[in-house]
């Protein structure tokens, strides 16, 4: 016998699992259970090569039996067993990284749900038989081995292994169930009633057979009708005899098969949480169904909470592939597009072989068949939620939107419709949200945030106004105070707020929608309005650029290369300056972040200070030129524009002592 130190973190999982962070004490039942069903399904797709793996008539199953004397809970199955290599790597390790910073995260739960649904996510279930049992063995032969060995632990930091003797395959965990008292409320799991009914609740759908061993109590044979006995209404023990039997507590039909009138939403839920080990119920759940030259059937879901592996590079993703309703591979990426990794499911078609390979796969014609249309059935509900609800779609939008960007870069034969599902705020929906800030104190909860489609923006477009207008910045806080959004707002035009670093990645590919360009306002000149009123503004710039021309060389060469080039603005109106990029420059923000994830060989590019002719301050400057050309006043002021335009657009100061001491030098001037 050996004996093993489990790691810190996992000794303080079970510690958690232990103190029953479950809020249902019986969902440790349905853990167990669908290890097992993963054992015998492991087994059946390892015969499909080497049918020396499961000997002919032999029927994989689930047995549970309890021993009220002993007060344990059996769950057996006869499916691939394990190694004690296995045992050490499944049952004395959590096999995850950041598993850590995991328990971190369960420690500092704030409620029951959330802890609930980190144990969910991450997986854990064979720790969950801690939260009924004060002692667990595991006994367990390996297909195709002859050595068995048992694994016991009480959850105090540590557990043993030792050989063990087993005649058949397949894994037996007993657990020695804990006294229940009124704060556990643990239900008694060695009758078989509460057994029968947790299966029921929980594992319906498992496609092998749940075999449950109860108590039948009948009358005893011998008894004479004639002395009078009724043995309809006898209750005497003496004449009563007790049989134990195996009675299958699950339908076992796929639920994927089954039609939708015969499945209700917690048998579905329930299966959502069978296949996917999330605690939540999904945001959306999907039938999918194809007849004809290629069949199939399926049944989808996306996840409420976002997988907590979904943005790892390693991580593995993909739906379960069944062929002929036989499970042939856990995680088929090849069903689904990278950007939809979050969808969970089944899909199961008569058309496949049963030893498809990873890379026959890759070639196969019927998966790129079924990848394409289940695609389009997901795009086509969430279109369809985006459309008919609003407030589901926004749960949806809050945690998948840089999967759904990410598709519409990469996935061009599904880019319009992935740009249909894009939501952002705007100029116009921000104000709508304002106006909900004057409801009475006792309405402020309702509050939402109001995001707008493409669509909806274009629908609200005056006729003279042509191209769709956007922002960049690295907070809503920063853009929506930004001077570049003056003439836009005078104008009565729409900008749309990109907030997010990935937004300008994504539409330096994507330039246009529904044929109309999509411009950075923050980049190259601006003209707006109607053919006249562009002609008659640049013919006043033209005329003012006469006027300013010495003030603009000042500033320039008082600037020198910390700008490309100063001019005159006809997108400001209240601000005196601001920074301006040219087409095709990638923002500052957007600088800032490629040089944090370690590219500093980066150009900066160099931009352009636009100032207002009509603010006051520029009028007085070029008077204070006019009356002086050495003033050197209107070169401090040329460095404070700079630095006030910078800090309008979040952009930090590059020498934040000189600005304080300039600002210092202005306000003495002035006094």
């Amino acid at each position: 016998m050996e004996r093993f130190e489990f790691r810190s973190e996992t000794k303080e999982l079970l510690q958690l699992m232990a103190h029953s962070l479950y809020s249902s004490k019986d969902v440790f039942l349905r853990e167990l259970v669908s290890n097992a069903s993963d054992a015998l399904d492991r087994r059946r797709f390892e015969a499909l090569t080497d049918p020396s793996k499961l000997t002919e008539g032999e029927k994989l199953e689930i047995k549970i039996y309890a021993d009220k004397a002993a007060h344990t809970l059996t769950i057996e199955d006869n499916g691939d067993g394990m190694t004690k290599e296995d045992m050490v790597n499944n049952l004395g390790t959590i096999a995850h990284s950041g598993t850590k910073a995991f328990v971190e995260q369960l420690k500092a739960a704030e409620n029951q749900d959330q802890a609930n649904n980190l144990i969910g996510q991450f997986g854990v279930g064979f720790y969950s038989a801690f939260i009924v049992a004060d002692n667990v063995t595991v006994t367990s032969k390996r297909v195709g081995q002859d050595k068995a060995f048992t694994f016991r632990s009480n959850g105090d930091g540590s557990y043993t292994i030792e050989d063990a003797e087993k005649d058949t395959v397949g894994t037996k965990i007993v657990l020695e169930l804990r006294k229940s008292d009124e704060e556990d409320q643990l239900s008694d799991f060695t009758d078989d009633y509460v057994i029968k009914s947790t299966i029921k609740k929980y594992s319906d759908f498992v496609q092998y057979p749940v075999m449950v061993e109860c108590e039948h109590k009948h009358h005893r044979e011998g008894v004479e009708e004639a002395e009078g006995h009724d043995s309809s209404t006898c209750n005497d023990p003496t004449h009563m005899v007790t049989e134990k039997v195996w009675e299958q507590a699950n339908s076992m039909k796929a639920i994927w098969l089954k039609n939708a009138s015969e499945v209700t939403d917690e048998e579905y839920n329930e299966f959502y949480k069978h296949i996917t080990y999330d605690w939540s119920d999904p945001l959306f759940r999907l039938a999918v169904k194809a007849e004809g030259t290629m069949e199939y059937r399926g049944l989808l879901f996306i996840p409420e909470r976002a997988p907590y592996d979904m943005n790892y590079r390693d991580a593995k993703y993909g739906l379960r592939l069944h062929a002929q309703h036989v499970l042939i591979m856990e995680q088929c990426a090849e069903l689904l597009p990278d950007y939809l990794r979050f969808v969970k499911g089944v899909i199961d078609s008569s058309d496949l072989s049963l030893n498809l390979s990873r890379e026959i796969l890759q070639k196969d014609r019927s998966i790129s068949t079924i990848k394409k249309h289940i695609t389009k059935k997901i795009l086509d509900l969430l279109q369809n939620t985006a459309e008919n609800d609003p407030d589901k779609y926004y749960k949806f939008w809050q945690t998948y939107s840089r999967l759904i960007k990410e598709g519409a870069a990469s996935d061009y034969d599904n880019k319009e419709k992935l740009l249909k599902l894009m939501k952002f705020q705007s100029t116009f929906t921000l104000n709508e949200e304002d106006k909900k800030e004057e409801k009475p104190e006792d309405n402020k909860d309702d509050k939402k945030v109001i995001l707008t489609s493409f669509d909806e923006y274009i629908k609200r477009m005056p006729s003279d106004q042509t191209d769709i207008y956007a922002i960049t910045g690295e907070s809503l806080e920063v853009v929506k105070n930004s001077p570049h959004l003056e003439a836009f707002n005078q104008k009565g035009y729409e900008v749309l707020y990109l907030v997010d670093p990935y937004d300008e990645i994504l539409f330096s590919q994507i330039t246009d929608y529904d044929g109309k360009k999509i411009v950075f306002i923050g980049r190259g000149e601006v003209e707006l309005g109607s053919d006249e009123e562009k002609k008659a503004k640049r013919e006043k710039l033209e005329s003012q650029q006469k006027d300013y021309s010495n003030l603009i060389d000042k500033l320039k060469a008082s600037l020198g290369d910390e700008v490309e080039s100063v001019r005159l603005s006809s997108r400001l109106t209240t601000s005196p300056a601001c920074l301006v990029g040219l087409d095709g420059d990638v923002s500052p923000h957007l600088q800032r972040i490629i040089s944090k994830m370690g590219n500093t060989n980066m150009p900066i590019s160099k931009r352009i200070l636009e100032i207002n002719p009509n603010h006051p301050l520029l009028v007085k400057l070029q008077a204070k030129l006019s009356s002086n050309a050495d003033d050197p006043i209107v070169s401090k002021y040329a460095q404070l524009l700079f630095a006030q335009s910078l800090l309008a657009e979040g952009s930090p100061l590059p020498d934040p002592v000189e600005y304080t001491k300039l600002v210092t030098e202005l306000m003495v001037d002035s006094l």
